[in-house]
């Protein structure tokens, strides 16, 4: 299943109810919500490209560089957001809670007003 999003489409090939698969496509300099998840967890893959991730760890926000081949680790309530440095395929397999995302920033007016 393929969903469009504003910064490029994520295409769903395994969804059971224990895990779920996703292979997201974000176009060059396009970024996604910074947000977290209160029960979902997350490893990501940067199969293509380059990319920045913006994490907070122990209340300080950072910033890695990946490149391709590289993964990261997304436990529940870690902030982040994916930054694309160049046009990125990233393959993100989670817990299957696909609505679990609260987003404290974002550029597409996805956020709600407080």
């Amino acid at each position: 299943m393929k969903i469009n999003k504003p910064w490029g489409n994520e295409w769903i090939w395994a969804k059971t109810d224990r895990y779920v698969g996703k292979i997201l496509t974000i176009r060059q300099s396009h970024r996604l919500s910074y947000q977290y998840h209160n029960t979902k967890e997350e490893t990501i893959y940067l199969m293509k490209g380059e990319m920045d991730l913006e994490y907070e760890e122990n209340g300080v926000r950072k910033t890695l560089r990946l490149k391709e081949g590289q993964n990261f680790h997304i436990p529940p309530r870690m902030k982040h957001r994916m930054i694309a440095v160049t046009h990125c395929q990233v393959v993100e397999v989670s817990t299957p809670e696909l609505d679990d995302v609260v987003r404290l920033e974002d550029e597409y007016g996805r956020t709600k007003p407080s």
